[in-house]
């Protein structure tokens, strides 16, 4: 058996899509992206793919290190979220060559339903009640919002107030038998997060994701030590060598995004390694129903999994939906906030591969907003 061809789609509302099938029919999907670059790592994909045609498909750890090291320039988001979809497509094909889901392939399930959380409130957060009453009633034991919108880079008092506000109005609503997490998107310095975090202490957030950005590892310890809330971070970092020092920061939740951080492959090794900081799982998964997809198959085979973000109604897709892009959109049908454990083949979900050609054919050029702050500078999004 031996790979024959790989195809991208560019697929609404800002997602790109490979294709990875064999010379005796098998095919894999995988989700390789960055958001707002996807044409970018459209490119990447190709380019990186050069090294796997004709070659044997179920070597996905020699493929991984080729693609990730074959070339004297390495790493960074475009080349590592390029890898990760064609790796989680390889692990696909794997799955429906052996005939069992991937989480069987890498050591079986260490528990029989996933925790799930859903956003509420938008970029600048708005809305709230109505929002994380909505998914309370959908069964979701756990809900992630914003601290807030464009922010002054050490908190302003009105910033404060009103982060301590909307941490305080979804613990009301939420009641002490559920939860929330606060996402900073990096949009304060790790001084603004040392004045807002010790007062959302008190509603006990999950965790506190992003506080300060990704490439300040230097400060996250100050941060992390300033109040008992625990600090998440990792969407933005894309290797195990760039979790390290967030890990020697003392972190403890880190969220690699399966599309971005080297696909199913490096994510279980990120996982191992934050066991040994005592740290927990919880995959980054704004995106599409094969991220989702893999993300799920790693959280059944991962022992300090804590829980997994999903996109489905999130204020970035509106008008298309990942369920869409499925021809069993039941997959994804969540019970009291869970996922159920899936039995399918690979990556355990089966593409809709007519409506993805359909969608690739209009493409996308979707771009995240800039931001500004009132005096005309730069605001982080």
């Amino acid at each position: 058996m031996k790979i024959a061809r790989i195809e991208t789609f560019l697929v609404a509302p800002r997602w790109l899509f490979c294709r990875v099938e064999t010379d005796d029919g098998v095919v894999g999907w995988g989700e390789p992206v960055v958001e707002g670059r996807a044409e970018v790592v459209r490119t990447a994909v190709q380019v990186l793919g050069e090294s796997l045609i004709g070659r044997d498909p179920l070597r996905i750890e020699d493929h991984w290190q080729v693609m990730a090291k074959g070339g004297f320039y390495r790493g960074g988001p475009v080349l590592s979220s390029a890898l990760a979809g064609l790796d989680q497509a390889l692990w696909d094909i794997a799955g429906k060559v052996f005939g069992a889901p991937v989480h069987v392939l890498l050591g079986g399930p260490v528990r029989d339903r996933a925790r799930m959380y859903a956003w509420v409130g938008g970029d600048e957060p708005g809305e709230l009640a109505e929002q994380i009453s909505a998914r309370v009633e959908a069964g979701f034991t756990a809900v992630k919002m914003n601290a807030g919108g464009r922010m002054a880079a050490l908190g302003s008092a009105a910033d404060v107030a009103q982060v301590v506000e909307r941490v305080a109005l979804a613990r009301e609503l939420l009641g002490a038998g559920r939860d929330v997490a606060v996402d900073f998107h990096g949009r304060v310095t790790a001084a603004g997060a040392r004045r807002i975090l010790p007062l959302i202490a008190e509603f006990q957030p999950m965790f506190a994701e992003e506080p300060v950005l990704p490439d300040r590892p230097q400060v996250l310890r100050d941060v992390v030590t300033c109040s008992s809330v625990p600090i998440a971070t990792g969407e933005r970092l894309y290797s195990r060598w760039d979790f390290r020092p967030v890990l020697e920061a003392g972190v403890a939740v880190v969220q690699p995004d399966l599309s971005h951080a080297g696909g199913i492959s490096e994510t279980r090794r990120i996982a191992a390694l934050a066991e040994v900081w005592d740290a927990q799982l919880a995959p980054h998964c704004p995106l599409g129903p094969i991220a989702l997809a893999a993300s799920l198959q790693v959280a059944f085979a991962t022992p300090n999994f804590l829980i997994q973000e999903h996109s489905i109604g999130i204020h970035y897709h509106q008008g298309d939906d990942l369920l869409d892009y499925l021809i069993d959109p039941e997959v994804f049908r969540f019970t009291d906030g869970h996922a159920a454990r899936p039995l399918g083949a690979g990556l355990g979900v089966e593409v809709d591969e007519a409506a993805v050609r359909r969608a690739d054919q209009a493409g996308h050029a979707w771009r995240n907003p800039v931001w500004r702050h009132a005096d005309g500078g730069f605001a982080e999004w």
